[in-house]
């Protein structure tokens, strides 16, 4: 990969191109940058309601995971296959994904749970593309969490990934309680998840 004059690469990878414009990317305040399906976007982040959504799982999730995982907010996955980096609400990784030789991103299959959160500007990424992505690099679980659902607000946990799709574990709404399969084995209070 050659930089010219630090405004134009020159490259035969796709990726390294993308992911090149990505760290070059001047990001507005308040807004974050992924690779979705080989375009840069750049989207705002939520309200409160969806970090408050985040914060109460991170808590909970911390209660059972091993001691050499992390639960990270706003981690940068990267899925090359894909022409994607995503960076979803919630990455449940071992910390051991993170010293890889890239400081900006880790390898999207280590994780072992995403989470993402819709809003307005991320619902159809957050329902398709991102879903299709996660299954397709083989994240044993996503968990799906749709306060703008057409049919009302609703979580839906995803597991099993085979071929590039999930299969729908659970779906239930916000108040019900959402169980994780192992190696999370515990029940969610989803109370509040409705945004």
């Amino acid at each position: 990969m050659d930089v010219i004059d630090g405004d134009y690469i020159v490259t035969d990878s796709a990726w390294d191109e993308l992911v090149w414009v990505w760290k070059q990317t001047d990001v507005p305040r308040g807004c974050k940058v992924e690779i979705i399906g080989g375009l840069v976007t750049v989207t705002p982040y939520s309200a409160r309601a969806h970090h408050s959504i985040a914060e109460r799982l991170h808590r909970r999730l911390y209660e059972v995971i091993p001691e050499d995982w992390g639960i990270y907010q706003r981690l940068a996955t990267a899925l090359p296959s894909q022409l994607g980096l995503y960076v979803p609400d919630l990455a449940v990784v071992p910390e051991e994904a993170l010293r890889t030789r890239d400081d900006h991103f880790v390898p999207c299959a280590a994780s072992e749970l995403v989470v993402e959160v819709t809003s307005k500007a991320t619902s159809d990424n957050d329902r398709t593309t991102k879903r299709a992505g996660y299954a397709e690099v083989g994240v044993p679980l996503y968990l799906l969490i749709d306060p703008l659902a057409p049919s009302g607000p609703s979580i839906t946990l995803y597991g099993e990934p085979k071929d590039g799709v999930y299969r729908v574990l659970c779906v239930g709404r916000p108040g019900e309680p959402m169980i994780l399969p192992r190696p999370f084995h515990i029940a969610l209070d989803t109370s509040g998840f409705g945004g």
